[in-house]
């Protein structure tokens, strides 16, 4: 039996291709669990819109190496306000427009930049305690050791209609499914989310709504880590 007070923290972690539903998904399991959050795609996508602004081509690796080394990243890891600062301006709502979503693959494959934002991210998770965190190589590169790994799947089809819905008319049907089935194949370059590991659940979100998603997630968290511990 697992004492209250010495219990460890819970990270659970959370891949998939785009559309799958990670985001939505995380951000409730978060808020219901008491957790902190964290898309670590978000973080890739502000390495790019730095580099972008400072002219930095995602072929000059030695360049992209050193801005992920340097980078003036702030992030504010909560489901309810997740926010990222680049030299202390939030750039939250730029992250996800579509000509970041159309470069951030690039400058996310140059290798040495990876481990900079993984060290980041795995920084990120040892203050937090409690956490869910999201994104590429998640399950198996920077949290391979998390309470929880799931890699959630869906059909390309309803992908592409959920990132539709994300995006809200910001991009034609053409663009997102480019954005989303082209990234999935450059992505798919530098990292492996398309199978699970051992020891990583599979869930298929096709047709699950968000609730029945993030339903199955907490169930499959161990009952004595769903609740945050409490002093005496």
């Amino acid at each position: 039996m697992v004492n209250a007070a010495r219990r460890p923290g819970l990270v659970i972690a959370v891949d998939g291709p785009s559309g799958a539903g990670k985001s939505s998904t995380s951000r409730e399991v978060a808020a219901r669990l008491g957790c902190a959050y964290l898309d670590t795609g978000s973080m890739y996508r502000a390495l790019a819109v730095w580099c972008a602004d400072h002219r930095i081509a995602a072929d000059d690796t030695d360049a992209v190496v050193a801005a992920a080394r340097d980078l003036p990243l702030e992030i504010t890891p909560s489901p309810a306000g997740f926010t990222v600062a680049l030299d202390g301006r939030d750039v939250t709502a730029r992250l996800h427009r579509p000509e970041v979503s159309g470069m951030v693959s690039g400058y996310a494959a140059v290798r040495d930049a990876r481990r900079s934002l993984n060290a980041r991210m795995r920084a990120i998770i040892a203050a937090s305690g409690r956490i869910v965190v999201e994104g590429r190589d998640i399950t198996t590169v920077v949290a391979p050791d998390a309470d929880l790994r799931v890699l959630l799947q869906a059909d390309p089809a309803r992908r592409i209609a959920r990132r539709e819905a994300e995006l809200n008319g910001a991009a034609d049907r053409k663009t997102v499914t480019e954005q989303v089935v082209g990234r999935d194949a450059a992505d798919s370059a530098s990292s492996k989310f398309e199978t699970p590991a051992a020891g990583v659940v599979l869930i298929d979100s096709t047709e699950l709504t968000l609730e029945q998603v993030v339903d199955k997630v907490i169930g499959l968290v161990p009952a004595e880590l769903r609740e945050p511990a409490r002093a005496h």
